[in-house]
Parts: structure tokens; C-alpha cells; sequence
């Protein structure tokens, strides 16, 4: 069996990190699967997914990182042909990636105790960013 659903959340951008944990096992819910796994997908080139453990300091320590790696004032060619002045928002998604499974066991997500699943908009200005999750399974 195959579910799919997209949900949406209102960002800030700048690297602005959001716990979307709860949304995605909600959708599992709602699947009525039980045993295989969850597909998420950030639409759009300026945002990225992964795990981490969501809590004040580690988020700050990630975005700090991040700015450190592909600083926001760095000069690009996408910033300079578009005049956007996004292009490091583009480099860290490519770098992280829009996409994360993880698997569903007893109709839950199989994470760590300390594991979140996290949505990074990486973006220079507000976004409504589009999510899609697809749960496979039976």
C-alpha cells in the first residue's frame, strides 16, 4: 500500500530550523500503515531534512555551522545572474538534501529517543514551504 499527503509550514528562512516530527507521524496515522517506511520530501531548492536531536543549544550549534560552512554574504554566481542573492541557501540544501526515509514499525516512526526529524529553510526571506510525505507499506 501507498499514502501520500503533502502538508505545508510557514518559515522564516536563514537556516530557521522547525521539529516536524509530529506532522509526519500524523500522516503515518492517518495511513493506516503499520510496517514499512516514511518518505519525506521538501519541495522547492532552498531547503533541506535530516535528523537531529531538537533542542535549543544543537539547533543554534547547527545553524552556526551552517553560516560557518556556506556563509550567507557569500558571493555566487546564481546571486550575480539573478540578483536573489540566495545562492548560499541553494549550496546548503545541495549540501543536505531535500529528502529523508525513515521506517515505520508498529505504526511508528523508528527513531531514537533523542532523534527529531527537522525541516531547515535555508532561504534569505520568509517561505511557505511545501512538504510531501509518502508512507509505504502494509
Amino acid at each position: 500500500m501507498v499514502f501520500g499527503e503533502e502538508f505545508r509550514l510557514q518559515t522564516r528562512g536563514f537556516s530557521e530550523i522547525h521539529n516536524i516530527t509530529e506532522q509526519v507521524q500524523e500522516l503515518v496515522n492517518v495511513s493506516g500503515i503499520t510496517s514499512g517506511q516514511a518518505l519525506v520530501f521538501v519541495i522547492g531548492s532552498t531547503a533541506s531534512l535530516t535528523t537531529l536531536e531538537f533542542e535549543p543549544a544543537l539547533v543554534e550549534d547547527l545553524r552556526e555551522r551552517l553560516e560557518h560552512w556556506v556563509p550567507r554574504d557569500l558571493v555566487s554566481r546564481h546571486s550575480q545572474t539573478w540578483g536573489d542573492d540566495n545562492g548560499f541557501s541553494h549550496l546548503r540544501a545541495a549540501l543536505m538534501g531535500p529528502s529523508l526515509t525513515v521506517p515505520v514499525v508498529d505504526g511508528s516512526l523508528r527513531l531514537g529517543r533523542w532523534q527529531q526529524i527537522i525541516l531547515i529553510d535555508h532561504d534569505n526571506r520568509q517561505r511557505e514551504r511545501r512538504l510531501f510525505v509518502q508512507v509505504m507499506g502494509e
